[in-house]
C-alpha cells in the first residue's frame, strides 16, 4: 500500500477526532462566533479548491485518452525502421529508388495509423455534458441529502435550537441519527477526492486537495461535536458520533485510492469532478445562511473571499518553488 495513503488517512483522523472531541470535553462550544468564522474561512478555501484546482485537474485528466506512450512507440519504431532501410541503400542491398519507395511506405503507413489513434482517442475522450454531470451529480447528491433531513449543518441547527428554546434541552435523535449519517457521507466523499488525487500520483495536487478538506473538516467536526453533546444524554454517544464521522474520509482515502489506481486516468477525473461537485454544494450551504442575514452578511462575505485568498496565495507560492502539478 501507498505509504502516502495511509499518512494522509491519519491526518484525516487526527483532525476529526480533535476538533470534534473538543467541544464534548471543553467550553469551547460557547465560541459561536468563532465557528462562523472558522466555517466562513473553510468555505473560501475549498471553494477555491474546487475551482482552481479540482476541477481543472479533473478536466485534464478526464480528457486524457491513454495513448501518449503507445504514439512515442510508434515514432521510435518508425524511426527505426527508416534508419534499417537506409542501412541498405548504403550497403548497396537495394537501390536508392527502392528504398525511397520503402520509406514512403512505411511513413504513409504511420500517417494513417495516427489516423486511426486519433479516431479512437476522439472516441475516448469524456464528453463535456460527462463531465459536467459527474459534477452535477456530487452537487445533487448532497442537495438531496440535506432536502431529505439527512444535512451535515449541523451547527445551525444547534444554534437554531438556542435561539428558539432557550437553554431548554430539546432532542431530536431520529433527526440527529440523519444529521450524523449525512455528515459521515460527506466525509467519505471528501475521502473519494484525496484518494482520486493520490491515484494521479501527483504529490502537489493531493497535498492541495488535502488541505482543504483538513481545513473543511476541522469546523465540520467540531459543528458535530456540538450538536452532538447538545442531543445525546450519554457522552459515550456523542464520542460514538465524532469517531464515527472521523473514521468516514481516512477509510474512504484507502478505498479510493487503491480502487481508483487500477482505474483509466479518465474515470479518476470524473471521481475527482464528482467530489469538487460536493465541495461546491456545501461549502456554498454552509455560508448561505449568513450571507442571506442582513446581519451577518458582510461578515460571511469577508470570511469567505479570505479563504479563497489564503489558498490562492499557497498557490502562487506553491508555483514560485516550482511545486506544481507535474503531468
Amino acid at each position: 500500500m501507498d505509504t502516502n495513503l495511509i499518512v494522509f488517512a491519519i491526518a484525516t483522523l487526527i483532525i476529526g477526532l480533535v476538533c470534534g472531541l473538543a467541544p464534548i470535553f471543553t467550553k469551547l462550544k460557547d465560541d459561536k462566533n468563532r465557528l462562523k468564522q472558522l466555517t466562513g474561512v473553510a468555505a473560501g478555501i475549498i471553494i477555491a479548491s474546487a475551482m482552481l484546482v479540482v476541477i481543472p485537474e479533473g478536466y485534464e485528466l478526464a480528457m486524457t485518452d491513454g495513448h501518449g506512450d503507445e504514439e512515442h512507440e510508434d515514432e521510435y519504431a518508425l524511426a527505426g525502421s527508416v534508419a534499417l532501410v537506409i542501412l541498405e541503400v548504403d550497403h548497396g542491398d537495394i537501390t536508392a529508388e527502392e528504398g525511397i519507395e520503402e520509406i514512403e511506405g512505411l511513413i504513409g503507413g504511420h500517417e494513417h495509423g495516427e489516423e486511426g489513434h486519433e479516431e479512437e482517442s476522439h472516441d475516448g475522450h469524456v464528453s463535456g455534458l460527462l463531465m459536467g454531470g459527474a459534477i452535477m451529480a456530487g452537487f445533487l447528491l448532497m442537495f438531496v441529502l440535506e432536502g431529505s433531513g439527512i444535512g451535515h449543518a449541523v451547527h445551525e441547527e444547534h444554534h437554531d435550537h438556542d435561539h428558539e428554546h432557550g437553554h431548554e434541552h430539546i432532542h431530536h435523535a431520529a433527526a440527529g441519527g440523519l444529521l450524523v449519517f449525512g455528515l459521515t457521507l460527506h466525509a467519505a466523499t471528501d475521502g473519494v477526492a484525496i484518494g482520486a488525487a493520490a491515484a494521479t500520483a501527483d504529490f502537489a495536487l493531493t497535498v492541495t486537495v488535502l488541505l482543504a478538506v483538513l481545513i473543511h473538516k476541522g469546523p465540520a467536526a467540531f459543528s458535530l461535536g456540538v450538536f452532538s453533546a447538545h442531543e445525546r444524554d450519554d457522552r459515550k454517544d456523542s464520542i460514538r458520533d465524532v469517531v464515527i464521522f472521523s473514521l468516514a474520509t481516512p477509510v474512504m482515502i484507502i478505498i479510493a485510492g487503491l480502487a481508483l489506481a487500477e482505474l483509466e486516468t479518465h474515470m479518476i477525473g470524473l471521481a475527482m469532478l464528482f467530489s469538487a461537485g460536493t465541495f461546491l454544494y456545501v461549502a456554498t450551504v454552509d455560508t448561505l445562511p449568513d450571507i442571506h442575514n442582513p446581519e451577518t452578511g458582510k461578515k460571511a462575505m469577508a470570511n469567505v473571499l479570505i479563504g479563497v485568498a489564503i489558498l490562492v496565495v499557497l498557490l502562487l507560492i506553491a508555483n514560485a518553488l516550482d511545486l506544481g502539478h507535474a503531468h
